[in-house]
């Protein structure tokens, strides 16, 4: 599969779709009884609760066993199939009641009932509510207890003075006690259902809350005295109650393969809880008002009125700290600039699959050389660029897939997907939708992004997976950037391995452990020394040597390089102060130190140098700075040191001339006094039958006599390679047929030697 191919949706489970078809079945059996009842039969019109309730003990189990399901989502299933094994027992209770002829709602109906109740509601300790504080927690209990004061007061006073003489003051009580239960749970559950956190599908929510509402409506029908009304609810609101179980637990079990929905800003779950209010007060008024004095009437409206007023508060006060919360959450994950989700709320995003045991694939983008560009254009036109970026990238992604900004030139993809193959061909094609020209006012740029894949193993947390597409990022920055690599677990070896060295790095500065040696540069005309370059070497103290190619790369990348660079130049001019005194006259007149492009952007390096060469009493014309093309063009801020230091009078020399893509225009625009040639264009032109290489040395001799330049040839190791760069017109050299990197005595030894013979002489 590609890249840019996402799987169909999830299928329903079939084993929530079973309980469902039977519990609709089931009403409509329900139904149908009532049409054609046989007054006495009332067992078989029982029988649909049971079924139903059966059924949603069943599918609610179904759903705490699902794996997708997280841990406080199949706790709150596994209440709710308690709840409706428990409610069976009542359903069981209305068959009994019913063959009996009992009125009412007996105590052995009653007691499941309310266990059943209390189980769901205890439910919801799974379900976080939006009060956090201790202050937030008194008032939800407080707005409890009026509700359930509110519906004692009511209950109460029916149960005492409203029932006719014949029903047992015990099954009043209970059929009170069962309808303050349900008023109480009506508020919970309508609460829940708008929370705006929790992970429990909103929805599903939403459909529970409608639950105890059957169970209200019954009982203040039998507080009436209305058999017939008690007797339609017995035998619907049971299914009635049932199916809307099943329904919830069928939304709760598929909402479980997609992406977590949002908690919506108006749940229709909020007007139910309104519509309940206001059909239980007109059932009250409408059933009661009959036999009760104008005393009792106010009671019983008084009553009803709390219990709306309360509930209403409960939806206003969350309806507005919702809102609020939906802002701050808004700015808390989401990034100002591009609207797109920012680090925070990708990580959570991640987090919710990965902790579900969804499958993961992360491409972590990152724009090349973003910083030269926002150096010359300025912040407010590059923020139009990354905002146009962003763009692209939201309208590129496809189903199921969601992009984020990070940070900075920074952005990060996820995908459903686990196989390598599409995971590449993805990072391909975000890469050609960044790589699209941008315009930023009046300037039209062509980006590239270097891209890391990271796909998620069993186990790992999102962390790790971002971290992973992060170390691979820098992999393909590494390799050349425009580029994309996939991570591969040696790649965290290698990460833990350059923090290892980089540790030890520092410590090397601050301990001494570091040398330089120098390897002189030749005249080859008279065959003397006429400079040296400063090479620095570390010797490690357990180790022993360590190569400065495993070590440059690492004090580039994590900053060391600027107190390393900054102790080879202190080192490197008191060196030469002390061959000054020691050989006089016979001492070279400058010596060359290797600069890189994170110490010309250091805002000190200038005042640097210049404290250097005043503490050694050096001028600044025996200080050669080398620079590499690709430090050269890193951004107005390189441009303006290197011209500082021209100014100052310390030279500049380009070093590996020849191997970027810009050289000429870079001797036009930047004050360089030395060329050398990169080696790579001396290996090969001793015989001439390397004529390409022997056409481009040649080129750059006759551009330096030109220009006025100072050439130097890097990396000889032969007579023939000598013998023909000075026919070519290069008067000076350095490499392995002169001299390697020497320590500083031997190589002041050489400064008052006689001219050398190879060099001179055939």
């Amino acid at each position: 599969m590609s890249g840019s191919e996402v799987t169909a949706g999830p299928r329903p489970d079939r084993a929530l779709v079973v309980p469902l078809i039977l519990a609709l079945l089931a009403l409509a059996g329900a139904l149908g009884w009532l049409a054609v009842r046989d007054a006495g039969d009332h067992v078989l019109g029982n029988l649909g609760g049971t079924v139903t309730t059966v059924c949603a003990a069943a599918a609610c189990y179904r759903v705490s066993r699902l794996a997708a399901a997280v841990r406080p989502v199949r706790g709150f299933w596994m209440l709710w199939s308690a709840s409706a094994a428990v409610l069976v027992l009542s359903t069981l209770a209305a068959m009994v009641r019913g063959a009996r002829g009992d009125t009412g709602m007996p105590l052995y109906e009653a007691i499941p009932t309310l266990a059943s109740l209390n189980l769901a509601m205890i439910a919801f300790r799974n379900v976080p509510l939006t009060p956090r504080t201790r202050l937030d927690w008194a008032r939800l209990l407080l707005d409890g207890t009026a509700v359930t004061v509110a519906g004692m007061v009511f209950f109460g006073y029916v149960v005492l003075n409203s029932i006719p003489d014949g029903t047992s003051l015990v099954t009043r009580s209970a059929a009170g006690v069962v309808g303050i239960g349900c008023l109480l749970a009506l508020v919970i559950f309508g609460k829940a259902a708008i929370s705006p956190e929790g992970r429990v599908d909103p929805i599903a929510l939403g459909i529970l809350a409608v639950c105890p509402l059957a169970g209200l409506v019954a009982v203040v029908l039998f507080l009436g005295g209305t058999e017939t009304g008690m007797l339609l609810l017995s035998v619907v609101g049971y299914p009635l109650v049932g199916l809307g179980i099943c329904a919830a637990a069928y939304r709760q079990g598929n909402a479980l393969d997609g992406p977590p929905a949002r908690r919506p800003a108006w749940t229709f779950a909020d007007p139910l809880q309104f519509l309940a209010i206001a059909v239980t007060a007109v059932l009250v008024i409408m059933v009661s008002a009959r036999d009760l004095d104008l005393r009792g009437r106010a009671v019983i409206v008084g009553a009803v009125l709390i219990a709306a007023i309360v509930v209403v508060r409960q939806l206003l006060s969350l309806s507005g700290i919702r809102r609020q919360q939906a802002e701050l959450e808004r700015l808390a994950l989401n990034d100002n600039l591009t609207g797109l989700p920012n680090r925070t709320g990708f990580i959570i995003a991640l987090t919710e699959r990965v902790e579900a045991g969804h499958i993961a694939t992360v491409l972590l983008l990152d724009i090349d050389d973003f910083k030269m560009i926002n150096d010359t254009i300025g912040p407010a036109a590059a923020d139009q660029l990354l905002d146009q970026v962003a763009q692209r990238l939201q309208q590129s992604i496809g189903r199921c897939e969601s992009v984020a900004r990070l940070g900075g030139d920074e952005f990060a993809v996820l995908l459903p997907i686990d196989d390598a193959a599409g995971a590449e061909t993805a990072a391909a094609r975000f890469q050609a939708t960044i790589g699209r020209p941008v315009t930023a006012g009046d300037q039209q740029f062509l980006l590239n992004a270097s891209v890391g894949i990271a796909i998620s193993a069993p186990g790992e947390t999102a962390d790790e997976v971002l971290r992973n597409a992060d170390i691979a990022m820098y992999a393909a920055k590494e390799s050349g950037k425009a580029s994309w690599v996939r991570f591969e677990p040696r790649m965290r070896h290698d990460m833990t391995e350059y923090a290892r060295v980089a540790s030890e790095l520092h410590d090397a500065i601050l301990g001494g452990q570091l040398r330089l040696l120098y390897q002189p540069v030749y005249d080859l005309v008279t065959g003397r020394m006429h400079g040296c370059e400063a090479l620095v070497q570390w010797q490690h103290p357990v180790r022993g040597f360590v190569p400065p190619i495993d070590f440059i790369p690492v004090a580039e990348r994590s900053g060391l390089i600027v107190p390393l660079g900054a102790w080879v130049l202190r080192e490197s001019c008191e060196q030469l102060t002390r061959w000054r005194a020691e050989h006089g006259a016979d001492t070279i007149e400058a010596v060359n130190v290797n600069v890189a492009v994170r110490q010309l952007k250091d805002p000190g390096f200038v005042d640097t140098v210049a404290a250097v060469l005043s503490d050694t009493g050096l001028r600044p014309r025996n200080l050669i700075l080398e620079v590499t093309e690709s430090s050269v063009v890193d951004g107005p801020q390189v441009a303006e040191t290197l011209g500082l230091l021209h100014e100052m009078g310390v030279r500049l020399a380009l070093d590996d001339f020849g191997t970027g893509q810009s050289s000429l225009s870079l001797l036009r625009a930047f004050p360089v006094d030395v060329l050398k040639l990169d080696k790579s264009f001396v290996d090969g032109i001793a015989d001439g039958t390397d004529r390409g290489r022997l056409a481009v040395a040649a080129a750059v001799a006759q551009l330096v006599e030109f220009l006025q330049l100072k050439s130097v040839a890097e990396g000889i190791e032969s007579r023939a390679q000598l013998e023909r760069l000075r026919d070519l017109g290069y008067r000076y050299g350095q490499g392995y047929f002169m001299a390697k990197p020497l320590p500083a005595a031997e190589c002041g030894a050489l400064m008052a030697a006689e001219p050398m013979a190879a060099v001179t002489h055939g």
